[in-house]
């Protein structure tokens, strides 16, 4: 088709294309490679394939809080695969007269029929997604309307120049791409066949150096804009979190030279390849509670600044000069919205690249507190009552082992033969409604004949909100008097705890700190691993699965059976540690009334606004998160509220009561099974 000097100039443009896509490539790969070191290579076949179902079945997309998005994106990335595959026969082609990569086969036709239907599949993408983003302007799209303008006019040009050539050459050469129904009825709709020979070689070697051009463009032009997603986006989720998405990783502070993140090359390179592969699609702010109540905070934007300032950045990373990088408070985050992210997952549900924006704000706390001791006011009064007195509010540790004689329980050293250990938590051992919790769950344990006891006042507070506040030196030290104490219980086969913030921490992160902990013996790790932690949800479910637990006829609380009821899906339970379906079945065979399911409700559960530390600081009033959850309480309708979580439990009761909702009862599944116990009743 094209001249031997036509076929110099192709090879260059090839060249050109290919420099010209790769330079801002290793620039940004040479960005990672700068940053902290962060082991995400275990299970490499497992991380491929699931990788691999992810992006080619589109599971990455298919989400259902954005269903035809999803779809959307479906058909623009299907048509992409095809059209890659076309860009390379056009390329060939060019030096070979009637070339085709599948040749005259069925699967050859198939391909090329295939090819017309994601013409008009790709285009009807783009205008969906036009749409979207310049007529109906939905707050998710509010960043990079010029480069998504650029991409969606690169995207419709190599479609349409592509469809003009193919018009041209199924015309000049009737008996290729029989099946290509679109080109063939194109031409015929515009009369082609009238052409002579020499206009129709003219027109279709036009064409073909339009979309040539076209398509070199688009190709130089991607790793410059945020469709570079479809390079970096499959390598982030192939490198994605493996352990509990609420997981957070220790830190040695013997060795540690600075203390989190201060300077952008103090963040791992996982979390640089984060804010390279963001599609700026915008799901994480629109699910947010600090975005929707209204705080100065997008997880879309932290993610997006920081992309922002390590390319501004690049000579100094380049170059190794750490000091010349500016501190990253205040020139890229504000403390205002450093302090304002919940820790609830949401972010990280929705992503289709799995970015993990709350790592990243953790690591800016732990710099602001341990590095630079700046911190909400606030947090002084919290801080000194956990080192002090291992509790937030500052109570003696005496009073929790008040609670033996209260509840008529036993501690462990009155009863060191237990089977199971039930941890109090600091709500269970101080807050008047978290005791209410913990005399359930006694009762329980009681009924079903369980032996167990608690550990008194060798109970210390967890650490979560300290941890997540960034106080990694005051969780470290919570923890390890924590880990000592049940390093010494070797009789007890689980801990059950009723919090699904400490049952995180003590499940998923204390094990990981033994490592770090040189006075710990072998045999003391391995017993702190083997130490099943088990939520009260799972206990529940188990005891009810057992037939362990008896219930009368006539609940001990009439209002229990008054109306529907609702159920609150805690963050830490729910969507970090897939604890989902357990209050479902335990709550359906206790309570006679229908379930009447949240707007938001099971993985899409909505924030109370306590977690990340933000139990303990001050909310503006008409900011906070737990009035938007309390709101789409009411408007439920149902005039019972079921919790696990004293956190949550605490947060609505509050949010409801502000909204004049009283009247609506909050309570914790533990205290719905003990109202309902054959003998809770007869008491």
């Amino acid at each position: 088709m094209l001249s031997l000097a036509e076929r110099i100039i192709l090879f260059l443009l090839v060249l050109a294309t290919i420099v010209l896509f790769f330079i801002p490539f290793f620039k940004r790969l040479l960005i990672i490679v700068r940053c902290q070191y962060a082991n995400r290579f275990g299970s490499l076949l497992k991380r491929f394939f699931y990788t691999l179902s992810r992006v080619f079945l589109q599971l990455c997309t298919l989400k259902n809080e954005r269903p035809w998005s999803g779809v959307a994106h479906v058909l623009v990335f299907y048509g992409a695969l095809v059209f890659d595959t076309m860009a390379v026969n056009h390329i060939l082609e060019g030096y070979i007269d009637g070339f085709s990569l599948f040749g005259s086969s069925t699967a050859g036709k198939i391909f090329m029929a295939s090819v017309d239907f994601f013409a008009v599949a790709v285009l009807l993408g783009v205008i969906f997604f036009a749409g979207r983003r310049f007529l109906l302007k939905l707050p998710s799209y509010n960043t990079g309307s010029r480069d998504s303008a650029l991409i969606y006019t690169f995207i419709s040009l190599s479609v349409i120049t592509y469809i003009v050539f193919s018009m041209f050459s199924v015309t000049a050469n009737p008996a290729s791409n029989p099946w290509a129904r679109i080109s063939r009825f194109l031409a015929e709709r515009f009369n082609l066949m009238a052409l002579s020979a020499s206009e129709l070689n003219l027109n279709l070697k036009i064409t073909y150096w339009l979309h040539a051009i076209v398509v070199f463009s688009f190709i130089s032009y991607v790793p410059h804009s945020k469709y570079f997603h479809l390079f970096a986006g499959p390598v982030n989720l192939f490198f994605r979190k493996d352990q509990p998405s609420a997981m957070i990783r220790p830190a040695d502070l013997e060795t540690a030279e600075n203390f989190g993140a201060e300077k952008a090359t103090d963040f791992t390179w996982k979390d640089a390849l984060d804010s390279i592969a963001c599609v700026e699609c915008g799901r994480c702010q629109d699910v947010c509670p600090a975005f929707q109540s209204g705080k100065a905070f997008s997880p879309k934007m932290i993610i997006l600044n920081l992309e922002k300032h390590l390319l501004s950045e690049y000579k100094a990373i380049r170059g190794k000069k750490t000091e010349q990088l500016p501190a990253l408070i205040p020139l890229v985050f504000t403390e205002e919205e450093i302090w304002a992210c919940t820790t609830c997952g949401a972010c990280l549900h929705v992503c289709p690249f799995e970015i993990e924006p709350p790592d990243k704000l953790i690591d800016l706390r732990q710099n602001l507190v341990l590095s630079q001791g700046r911190f909400p006011a606030e947090l002084q009064t919290f801080f000194h009552s956990l080192e002090t007195h291992s509790n937030p509010w500052g109570w003696p540790a005496s009073q929790r082992a008040l609670l033996a004689e209260e509840f008529r329980v036993k501690t462990i050293e009155e009863n060191p033969e237990a089977e199971y250990l039930l941890w109090l938590g600091c709500f269970g051992s101080y807050d008047e409604q978290g005791k209410k919790i913990a005399g359930a769950m006694i009762e329980i344990l009681k009924a079903a004949d369980i032996s167990f006891a608690i550990l008194g006042d060798r109970e210390r507070c967890c650490g979560d909100s300290a941890r997540r506040l960034g106080n990694e030196y005051l969780f470290q030290n919570l923890a390890r008097e924590n880990l000592k104490t049940l390093a010494g219980l070797n009789k007890i086969n689980g801990l059950i705890t009723f919090c699904p913030h400490g049952y995180n921490t003590l499940k998923n992160e204390y094990p990981a700190l033994l490592d770090l902990f040189p006075d710990f013996s072998l045999e003391e790790k391995k017993r702190i691993k083997s130490l099943r932690i088990i939520s009260h949800l799972e206990f529940l479910a188990e005891l009810l699965k057992e037939k362990k637990l008896s219930f009368g006829d006539k609940l001990k609380d009439s209002t229990l059976a008054d109306g529907s009821y609702a159920i609150h899906d805690s963050c830490y339970y729910g969507r970090h540690n897939g604890l989902l379906e357990q209050p479902r079945q335990i709550l359906s065979a206790v309570l006679p009334e229908d379930l009447k399911e949240l707007k938001n409700s099971k993985e899409h559960t909505f924030c109370c606004g306590a977690g990340g530390g933000l139990m303990w600081l001050e909310e503006k009033p008409d900011q906070r998160v737990n009035h938007l959850r309390a709101q789409e309480i009411i408007q439920n309708g149902s005039r019972l509220l079921v919790t696990s979580c004293p956190f949550c439990l605490t947060m609505l009761q509050d949010g409801l009561k502000d909204k004049g909702a009283d009247l609506i009862k909050v309570m914790d599944i533990a205290q719905i099974i003990a109202a309902n116990l054959y003998n809770s009743e007869q008491s």
